[in-house]
């Protein structure tokens, strides 16, 4: 007599930055590579040499970048090596976290919003 494990396999990640148990597969069904809380990931693709990354630092989101297509993409920066990534965002993601990213450079803009008045 044959025995089967019928144990369910679920792809999940433990995030870099909260701790929080992540499923690699997002509402959506989209496969995800950043936590949906605080929306940080951990550098395990070098997208400049292809392949993996020997680094394994965090990746913390600094920017919103909106596709032609209207997609949203979530740009991280590596704290060890300064490598840049985007990841679509997904539909789970945390809105508020979002939002904060996008209006940013409207929020705090690199010059004094004074000087808009002489213009």
């Amino acid at each position: 007599m044959s025995s089967t494990n019928n144990t369910l396999k679920i792809d999940t990640f433990a995030c870099a930055w909260c701790g929080l148990t992540v499923s690699a597969v997002a509402a959506d069904g989209a496969r995800r590579n950043h936590c949906p809380s605080c929306l940080h990931s951990q550098h395990v693709t070098d997208h400049v040499e292809g392949g993996p990354s020997r680094c394994h630092g965090r990746m913390s989101p600094i920017a919103i970048a909106v596709l032609r297509t209207g997609d949203w993409m979530v740009v991280h920066r590596c704290v060890r090596c300064d490598e840049l990534t985007s990841n679509p965002v997904c539909a789970d993601d945390n809105q508020l976290i979002l939002m904060r990213m996008a209006v940013r450079p409207l929020a705090q803009p690199p010059f004094p919003l004074e000087a808009l008045g002489s213009l």
